[in-house]
């Protein structure tokens, strides 16, 4: 196991979980994160200089994610990794566990597992940015759980998040359209989708929104809206605990947050990264450290 490296913030003597994204959307699985494992300590990576992943072949993609698994592992001591990226968790997560000899956990396979949980016709939605849903990861990995699945990318709401139009009417129509579209396409393939997989890790800001504007489009049987991140922080919470004797401060039910220990990195604009990642992780981001992980 690598040597552990004491991260600012806090003294815990919890295990040092590294969270890795392609930007800062990644905070919510982190924030998840802390109200599940607030005994560990946390290090987050966002590899800002060289997003949007979506847009890179999956060779590139696997190589900027396995860099950044290392430098979390070898520099940061990271003992386990949760890759808080849906594009790399669908692209590049076998690249991953190959760069680095600690567990590592994705979010699709997590989230299509709530999903099996939580539906009863057996159909599914997913929603997720245009990289996410060209991949079919999600669909892959709820097909393999006996589900149905209808996906459908919504490339407008990743930038209504960040410009922080969480409640504004403009996100509010745009959000109708989308559901309304993805709806309309599982009517058409014969399909009573009752579970809405958010599958992008900016979403869960929007989470409220979506869940009164697909009980209103399906009402009156509704919709369950599982959110990738909380089903991942659930899902690393057990990983943790069974790998490792940690089960002080670890559980996959939420508890009240205590002092959070958290160090953040991100290879590019960590100024924004400090404005906007406040807002993703409900809480202060503090000092974001630039990192320089090459071209």
């Amino acid at each position: 196991m690598h040597r552990r490296k004491e991260i600012v913030g806090g003294t815990s003597p919890g295990p040092v979980v590294g969270v890795f994204d392609s930007g800062f959307g990644g905070l919510t699985v982190l924030k998840a994160l802390l109200r599940r494992m607030p005994g560990a300590r946390f290090v987050f990576l966002g590899d800002t200089a060289r997003l949007p992943y979506g847009s890179k072949s999956r060779r590139t993609i696997a190589r900027y994610a396995a860099e950044s698994a290392r430098f979390l592992v070898n520099e940061q001591g990271a003992e386990f990794l949760v890759i808080a990226c849906n594009t790399a968790s669908a692209l590049a997560l076998d690249a991953i566990q190959d760069a680095v000899p600690i567990p590592v956990l994705g979010v699709i396979e997590p989230g299509a597992a709530a999903a099996a949980s939580a539906s009863k016709t057996r159909d599914v939605l997913v929603i997720a940015t245009e990289a996410t849903v060209a991949s079919h990861a999600y669909a892959a990995a709820c097909r393999a759980r006996g589900l149905r699945v209808v996906e459908k990318a919504c490339p407008l709401l990743v930038p209504l998040v960040e410009e922080g139009w969480i409640e504004h009417p403009v996100t509010a129509e745009v959000a109708r359209i989308y559901l309304s579209e993805v709806l309309e396409e599982a009517e058409a393939a014969r399909q009573s989708p009752d579970t809405l997989v958010l599958g992008c890790t900016h979403y869960p800001l929007l989470r409220g929104l979506l869940e009164r504007e697909i009980l209103e489009l399906t009402a009156p049987a509704g919709a369950r809206v599982i959110d990738s991140a909380e089903a991942t922080a659930e899902a690393a919470a057990r990983l943790v605990a069974q790998v490792a004797n940690y089960g002080a401060g670890l559980g996959t039910e939420p508890s009240a947050p205590g002092t959070p220990s958290i160090r953040c990195f991100a290879t590019d604009s960590v100024e924004k990264f400090e404005r906007l990642g406040s807002r993703f992780l409900g809480l202060p981001v503090g000092k974001v450290e630039l990192v320089d992980l090459g071209g």
